[in-house]
Formats: C-alpha cells, structure tokens, sequence
C-alpha cells in the first residue's frame, strides 16, 4: 500500500457510501452480464442469490424507514420484472443442484 492509500477507517462515511452504492451497482452489472448464472448456482456456491440480495434491499430500506416492495426491489436487482427474468433466463435446476442446495440446508 503506498502513502496516499487510505486506510478504510479513515475514510468519511459519506464516501465510504458512495463506494460501497458504486460496489453494489457494479455487482448487478455483473450480474447482468452473466445472466447464465443461475440462483440455484449462486446459493450453491455462495450461500446467496438475486433474490437475497431483493431481500436485503428490502430491509435496508426499512432500517432507513423506507417502505420498498418486494417486486420492485427484484426488479431492481435483475433489471427487469422478475417474471420477465424468470421466463427469459431461468433453467430448470438439476438434480445434483438441488440435492447440493438441500444438503447446505441441513
């Protein structure tokens, strides 16, 4: 790291903000960009998914006193309706997917 490398905790929380909102953007515009990853992928190998990451839109939002639906946070993340995304990009899960994702479960 040089000398004019910030420490994280010195950075003031409003740019550590703007950063972490500019990380998140980036995440969705990977996300979009790869379209080919499924959910089931992503809970297998991360423990998350689109919609968690809806989910915890959702509860951000609250923690700020923000009423956001559910939908239009999906929306938000998948950019698109989540119906759209679903019937245009989802494959069916297979077997060994499932029995991976049911096996994390327990």
């Amino acid at each position: 790291m040089s000398n004019t490398d910030e420490h994280l905790d010195a950075i003031p929380t409003e740019l550590t903000n703007d950063i972490e909102a500019a990380v998140f953007r980036r995440l969705l515009e990977h996300l979009d960009a790869n379209k080919q990853v499924q959910n089931i992928d992503l809970m297998n190998l991360a423990a998350f998914c689109r919609n968690c990451l809806s989910k915890w839109y959702v509860a951000a939002a609250e923690e700020k006193g923000v009423s956001v639906d559910y939908e239009a946070a999906r929306e938000r993340v998948y950019g698109m309706p989540y119906a759209q995304w679903k019937a245009q990009y989802q494959k069916e899960a297979s077997p060994e997917q499932l029995a991976q994702f049911q096996a994390q479960q327990q």
